[in-house]
């Protein structure tokens, strides 16, 4: 299925990739709505991981949906969700190779056929 996303604001310069997951139990609405000119808004089920672009200084409302209403549960300021930034950066980098050091080093087995079923009676 695809998702049709909703575009940045023409004027954004600075766009952060983000990730928010839903650690809870319950539905939840992500709002983005501080930002001019621009709205954003989706349904985050249990377990469910939400990425998404937002410009600096955009907060992601977490509001958790109970029946027939909704509480605002959070407001995260969204750079404090951003993916493409820190230790794990260079994931999205395409000309950096893995050192073999780190990588896990393989055992080497030999398959040998077993009878499983001597007989039957």
């Amino acid at each position: 299925m695809v998702q049709i996303l909703d575009p940045l604001p023409a004027n954004s310069l600075n766009q952060l990739l983000c990730c928010y997951v839903n650690a809870t139990s319950q539905i939840q609405i992500a709002r983005i709505s501080n930002i001019p000119n621009w709205y954003f808004e989706r349904v985050v089920f249990p377990g469910q991981r939400l990425v998404f672009e937002a410009v600096t200084g955009a907060s992601l409302e977490i509001h958790t949906g109970m029946m027939a209403s909704s509480i605002l549960s959070d407001t995260i300021p969204c750079d404090r969700l951003q993916i493409n930034e820190g230790p794990y950066s260079s994931i999205f980098k395409t000309e950096q190779t893995i050192p073999t050091s780190v990588l896990p080093k393989r055992r080497k087995t030999s398959l040998t056929a077993t009878a499983a079923l001597s007989s039957v009676d």
